[in-house]
């Protein structure tokens, strides 16, 4: 159940980010474990201090879409946000837009 959560979460992540840039020739990730792979990539090259967080000013460079929703994510407002955290808001925000779009499904 986990292994499916992360692999929506980061589907969910690599869309909103692909969505947003200027990425049209990029080619979206085949598979879940090719999307983690390309989220971890993106996030790593972002966290420009290699603390496993993304600052505010880093979010802003390397990940616009976590940028604009920086304070979304940063729940617990330690001006510091995982891969976790990232992953556990799009998955939330994936699955609230799936049961807008079919109010009468369960998942």
């Amino acid at each position: 159940m986990t292994s499916k959560l992360v692999a929506a979460a980061c589907l969910a992540a690599i869309a909103a980010f692909t969505a947003t840039a200027a990425s049209a020739q990029q080619q979206k990730p085949a598979n879940a474990q090719e999307a983690k792979a390309a989220f971890a990539a993106k996030f790593k090259a972002a966290d420009t201090n290699q603390d496993g967080k993304l600052s505010r000013e880093e979010a802003e460079a390397g990940m616009p879409e976590v940028y604009k929703n920086y304070d979304k994510i940063d729940t617990k407002k330690t001006n510091g946000i995982t891969q976790k955290q990232i992953g556990a808001y799009f998955a939330a925000r994936a699955k609230q837009q799936k049961a807008a779009r079919d109010p009468g499904s369960l998942n």
